[in-house]
């Protein structure tokens, strides 16, 4: 629910956003999408004017406008929108546009709704906007009744959870990165991407930031859709899974530029698609695995059939784990053997022996646990830089790479460790401006793209409960205190922010609110 309020010098004003969802969290009708915009005076009088012009496919396919029975019909050649209003609607063939005033406790009501044979459209008088307006709040109140978070951030932490959930698509339990795409990572730059996909980690990472909270429905639905619409492969050098899939299982997702379109601020390319849905990412099994062990843990036990993917996983893991790969940044610079993704690798095959040995399930121990140890000695010899005194990005490099704060979290090493304890210092040294922290300088560590970025949100609250763990409670506290200062006035984050505290990237961004769930449990819980 969006309330926004408008002060004038004759009254104040609002204009209330929302999206009708029943008590099981679905739509307000099957088949129907419908968005109610509520304006009401609040006090004194408020003179308003509306204006509807929406774009169909980006704004590549035309479309008309027509009074229909009522209500306004907006079509194009592959869909068509009814817009229904309390108040007298203008239209010029293509926009619709009102002016009214409305006294102190008046209010207008304006409903947006995917027109079709199968939905006919039907008008939103004020009493059922108010009966929606009412069920909404009580669903979603009621949702949030199921925290178990009773911390000293309760209200950003509970923004976090609500965001993730308003990220998860209901039908099938797929939880997407973002819900917009090419918001540039550096204004005017080609780091512009398409976010409104289900990433099998950030997916991963956000039923762990639920299941923490006691949001199990969530997490039981995103197991549904792995089992519905992503069963592994047969496996191949490039992996059983995609790194990414659609809101609906789907696996092509071609990318392409709009080049009609100029883009946020004049940042251009507008993608749409993702061409990183072919890239070889390892650390995604770690990822996955740890959320299962985890649902099965906090949750409920998997099935028979769910375990027979796991060890499918796990086998094709135990044979492919030291080769290159593109990485969790996805750089488009060529493969490397990169450190996290030989940390996720370890991830995967350490929880899974975790799982079997718990549950006393069927596995090829001798095989996981030869494999897990070997992941670790490569990170601890390869992976490790002497003259920098930290463990680095990958294989033959000394660059620093904020992923490893990932190292303690995952419990691959103690978090007091000496060789820990100088990494997060050389960390700290190199990527750390004022407690907000780089993932890596793509001037050292070229990624193949063009231009810098700002800070990497997720990075931050890694690096916030990286010194949680290690006892830095005073350094930690302050770090996290002032990333909360970065959320926007709905406490909501992109994915990065730039160098004067804009938001920057796809907004909002699950990777930061997932993070931040984590991080704010840990250091309340070490708190005490």
């Amino acid at each position: 629910m969006l309330i926004t309020r408008f002060f004038t010098e004759d009254g104040v004003g609002e204009v209330q956003d929302f999206m009708p969802v029943t008590g099981d969290g679905q739509a307000a009708e099957s088949g129907r999408h419908r968005l109610i915009r509520r304006v009401v005076c609040v006090r004194g009088t408020v003179p308003f004017r509306a204006r509807v012009a929406p774009r169909f496919n980006y704004g590549a396919d035309p479309h008309t406008v027509r009074p229909l029975n009522g209500l306004l019909l907006f079509e194009s050649p592959e869909r068509s929108l009814a817009l229904t209003s309390t108040v007298v609607m203008e239209c010029d063939g293509r926009d619709a546009w009102a002016d009214f005033k409305l006294g102190e406790g008046e209010t207008a009501v304006f409903a947006l709704d995917l027109a079709g044979e199968e939905v006919p459209p039907r008008g939103c008088p004020h009493m059922e906007a108010e009966h929606e307006f009412n069920a909404t709040v009580t669903y979603w109140r009621r949702w949030l009744h199921q925290s178990r978070y009773r911390g000293r951030w309760r209200e950003m932490v509970h923004r976090s959870a609500l965001t993730l959930k308003l990220l998860t698509y209901a039908p099938t339990g797929a939880i997407v990165a973002a819900p917009t795409t090419s918001l540039p990572e550096q204004l005017g730059g080609e780091r512009n991407w398409d976010y409104r996909y289900v990433w099998v980690r950030d997916a991963a990472f956000a039923v762990y930031a639920l299941l923490r909270l006691g949001f199990t429905g969530e997490a039981e639905a995103f197991m549904r859709f792995l089992t519905t619409h992503i069963s592994p492969g047969c496996g191949d050098h490039s992996g059983p899974l995609q790194i990414m899939y659609g809101i609906d299982g789907r696996t092509e997702l071609p990318e392409r530029e709009l080049t009609h379109l100029e883009g946020h601020l004049g940042s251009a390319p507008v993608r749409v698609g993702n061409a990183a849905a072919d890239q070889l990412q390892l650390d995604i099994y770690g990822a996955l695995i740890d959320s299962i062990y985890l649902y099965d843990k906090w949750a409920q036990p998997i099935s028979s059939g769910q375990w027979d993917d796991v060890c499918h996983l796990v086998a094709w893991v135990c044979d492919h784990w030291d080769q290159p790969d593109e990485g969790v940044w996805e750089t488009r610079g060529g493969r490397r053997n990169f450190l996290y993704s030989r940390l996720m690798c370890w991830v995967a095959v350490e929880r899974a022996i975790r799982l079997a040995n718990r549950r006393g399930l069927p596995a090829d121990l001798p095989r996981w646990r030869q494999s897990r140890d070997a992941i670790y000695r490569w990170i601890m010899d390869r992976g490790w830089s002497d003259r920098r005194g930290a463990f680095v990005q990958h294989e033959d490099s000394e660059v620093l790479d904020a992923a490893v704060l990932m190292m303690p979290l995952a419990k691959f090493i103690a978090p007091t460790d000496p060789k820990w304890l100088s990494t997060l210092d050389a960390l700290t040294e190199d990527l750390v401006s004022d407690s907000l922290v780089y993932r890596y300088d793509p001037q050292a560590s070229p990624d193949g793209l063009r231009g810098d970025e700002g800070t990497f949100s997720i990075c931050s609250f890694w690096y916030v409960e990286a010194m949680v763990r290690a006892g830095r409670l005073d350094e930690a506290r302050l770090a996290f205190e002032k990333m909360l200062t970065y959320a926007n006035h709905l406490g909501l984050y992109a994915e990065e922010i730039g160098r004067t505290g804009e938001q920057q990237g796809n907004f909002p961004q699950a990777f930061t609110h997932l993070s931040l769930i984590s991080a704010a449990f840990n250091l309340d819980r070490a708190l005490g």
